[in-house]
């Protein structure tokens, strides 16, 4: 199966020492033992996706200079998707305080360097999700008309950070205020798996990466929904190198997800978010107007394929 891997850093030299010696993360880090992931050149890194079928991977940068004085990792990201554009797609992180200079990045960033997407970071930055100073991104992102990624979780160890800021009911007010913003809620709005759920399940433009929390207490429901409510709101992530990306594909084949649904969730719904073609479904994502007898055709195909997914079971 081809695989759309939502939020992933290759794991370089400069990569692995920038994040564990961060003022953000260094705590979380050596709680880990971070340090036993090995570098690898971006080549390499390449290479290791191509042998898992990781045909696409999402690289968001990170922006808090205002708040922790660390330079933006941007520079890098936009490095990895000009040197593998079919590989990477880059989404450039922003800092709400530096107000119309994080706009004007932003343009240039998805006009001229061929980033995809934005990412922010709401603990870092110290503010709500849905605090004024964020509102000139959001409609800047739906102008351009790209993805938002909203890092969440509980910011273990990150100092003076407030996981607060992160919660998922502050971003169902940007989902209501912003209705043409493309959301992505990553690692899960964890510890809020339920209220997650739901602003995802009730907002069309809000979706859900499980990120590092698949199998913390409460987790179940995030499968539970997937086979019940949200099927085309969950987005395969690995959150590599945090977690080897070969772990978290054994993760996810692991997890008791109906079939159809396990195909949404490692390609069809990122692929759907970012304007690809899905891969052949037993259950469409959409559906077009057909007529009577395409219908008809429509519903035998239906139930013959249902046949074969209770056979494979």
């Amino acid at each position: 199966m081809q695989v759309i891997d939502f939020r992933f850093r290759p794991n370089t030299a400069e990569t692995l020492n920038g994040i564990q010696n961060s003022k953000m993360f260094k705590g979380l880090c050596q709680s880990i033992d971070f340090s036993k992931m090995k570098p690898q050149s971006v080549e390499e890194v390449v290479k290791d996706l191509d042998r898992h079928n990781v045909t696409l991977a999402v690289i968001a940068g990170r922006d808090c200079e205002t708040t922790y004085g660390a330079q933006s990792n941007n520079d890098s990201v936009i490095d990895f998707v000009t040197k593998f554009p079919q590989k990477f797609k880059g989404f450039v992180g922003l800092d709400p305080h530096k107000a119309m200079g994080a706009i004007e990045y932003l343009k240039a960033s998805i006009n001229e360097l061929g980033m995809h997407g934005a990412a922010v970071d709401p603990y870092l930055a110290q503010i709500y999700a849905n605090d004024a100073k964020y509102y000139p991104i959001y409609s800047k992102c739906c102008e351009l008309d790209i993805p938002l990624v909203f890092t969440t979780g509980p910011a273990t160890l990150v100092p003076n950070a407030i996981i607060d800021h992160v919660a998922p009911r502050y971003i169902d007010i940007v989902a209501r205020d912003f209705p043409e913003l493309k959301i992505i809620i990553s690692h899960g709005g964890y510890p809020w798996v339920n209220e997650a759920i739901i602003v995802a399940q009730r907002n069309q433009n809000v979706f859900i990466e499980l990120s590092e929390y698949e199998f913390s207490p409460m987790s179940e429901a995030y499968v539970q929904a997937a086979n019940s409510m949200i099927s085309d709101k969950i987005l395969y992530a690995s959150a590599h190198p945090f977690v080897d990306f070969r772990d978290a594909l054994k993760t996810y084949q692991s997890l008791p997800f109906e079939q159809h649904v396990r195909e949404n969730i490692m390609y069809n719904n990122a692929a759907n978010l970012l304007g690809l073609a899905p891969l052949n479904l037993h259950t469409p994502l959409t559906k077009t107007p057909v007529s009577k007898d395409e219908s008809v055709h429509d519903l035998v195909t239906d139930i013959v394929n249902e046949v074969l997914i209770r056979l494979e079971k």
